[in-house]
């Protein structure tokens, strides 16, 4: 009999799971493990929700027509024209992207280090992910002469690579890969004959507008599927929406008719009220731009500080030019993390941070690293406030980092910080004790 796939759960959400256990205990603990973004709906959003919870029929598996046009026209607004039969939607990206994995078939090309569920979901189709390293800066792009490199020993070996995944901008590193880095992608991927899936879920939280991230559907339309949702961009996680924009090519309509097919035998159509208000939203009217444009910002402001205590603390970090997220590399700290607590791999350096400061965030190796790299990924998403109201008010100050529920975690990590890499002579962190004079912040 074969073996069942191995299947895990999702590092990040194990992650909060665990943090949110030690806080019902009535630990304070700062969560920084996932990128769940701690912002309220929209009103007009949740009135639009509302006023659709009568239609509860399945509908269409690709999504309503309203729905589908909306997103065309999103996609349109950024360069990238796509017939409304092409477009299908879905209980999230997540799902999407599995669905795609199915639907195109045998191996799968992902970055190291990438997001948690690029391997994962490979694993359970009963596929292998190859993992190629990233350019420095690059991340969420394979670097493309290795996967030219990688695709020819894994064919060699007899395996199947039939697809290469990209994220733009990154989860985990807040880099947006050049558009020359994606150009170079697009042309390696051709010469492979590789269908390129564009997980673009934090496109519009690039946070310089002028510098937008640029899809490798640009490079090779006929190739490049890509999908996006409103989990990031209007924080409705919990809604679970996302959509696919497929290829107008002979390829492209030969995934769509498998895509809809898996999709009609997963999960049925996407929830009939959300995509009344996800239509909504993907029309992009003015006060929809706004909201996500106050995100955008308020991302850009704290992960910015953020980033600015870890590279005081001696850690390695790129600029952050996206997202909420940061992967600092504590690699200049290898002996003194080493010496004054025994911290030998990320795993290590992720578990001390959390049992001993009670700051939750993730190792590299849960994105594909090697263990022994000292990497972290922290996610600033859910520092803005413990409240709609202090969430409301983080959007709409005109300095953030004025206001105490956001400047107080800042101020715990540079704290947790300061004590890790303080010399062994001085530093409290022998003891399992918060640091004198202030409790742990709660995020």
């Amino acid at each position: 009999m074969t073996e069942p796939a191995k299947v895990t759960l999702s590092a990040t959400l194990a992650a909060d799971e665990a943090l949110a256990r030690r806080r019902a205990a009535g630990e304070q603990v700062l969560i920084m493990a996932s990128g769940e973004i701690g912002l309220p709906v929209h009103p007009e959003l949740r009135a639009r929700l509302a006023a659709a919870a009568d239609r509860a029929t399945y509908g269409p598996v690709p999504g309503s027509a309203e729905l589908r046009t909306a997103a065309a026209g999103y996609w349109q607004r950024r360069g990238l024209a796509v017939d409304p039969g092409l477009v299908v939607a879905g209980p999230g990206t997540k799902s999407l992207l599995f669905a795609l994995v199915m639907a195109v078939g045998g191996d799968v090309v992902i970055p190291r280090p990438s997001w948690v569920t690029y391997a994962a979901q490979a694993e359970l189709v009963g596929a292998r992910a190859f993992h190629v390293p990233v350019l420095a800066g690059q991340g969420g792009v394979p670097d493309p002469d290795g996967l030219r490199e990688e695709v020819a020993r894994a064919r060699a070996a007899g395996r199947d690579p039939r697809s290469v995944v990209v994220t733009l901008p990154d989860n985990p590193t807040g880099n947006v890969a050049s558009p020359d880095t994606v150009r170079r992608l697009a042309e390696a991927a051709r010469e492979l004959d590789l269908v390129i899936i564009s997980d673009e879920i934090y496109c519009d939280l690039v946070f310089d507008p002028d510098s937008p991230a640029v899809s490798p559907a640009v490079f090779a339309p006929e190739r490049t599927v890509v999908t996006t949702g409103l989990t990031k961009n209007l924080a409705v996680g919990g809604w679970r929406t996302g959509i696919a924009r497929l290829p107008d090519s002979g390829l492209g309509q030969g995934l769509h008719a498998r895509l809809v097919a898996i999709a009609s035998q997963i999960w049925s159509s996407p929830p009939a009220p959300v995509q009344v208000a996800a239509a909504y939203a993907l029309d992009e009217p003015p006060e929809i731009v706004a909201r996500v444009a106050a995100a955008r910002r308020l991302h850009g402001i704290v992960a910015r500080a953020m980033a600015e205590r870890f590279v005081k603390a001696g850690a390695l970090l790129d600029p952050v030019r996206a997202t909420c997220y940061l992967y600092p590399d504590f690699e200049p700290l290898r002996e003194q993390l080493a010496a004054a607590h025994g911290v030998h791999t990320g795993a290590g350096l992720a578990g001390l941070l959390s049992e001993r400061y009670g700051l939750g965030v993730l190792a590299g190796e849960a994105f594909g690293e090697e263990p022994g790299r000292l990497r972290l990924r922290a996610a600033t998403s859910r520092l803005y406030g413990e409240s709609a109201e202090q969430q409301d008010a983080a959007l709409a100050a005109a300095d953030p980092l004025g206001l105490p529920w956001v400047q107080a975690p800042l101020d715990r990590v540079a704290e947790v910080l300061a004590d890790l890499t303080a010399p062994s002579s001085t530093s409290t962190s022998t003891t399992s004790r918060p640091l004198a004079g202030r409790p742990h912040q709660r995020a």
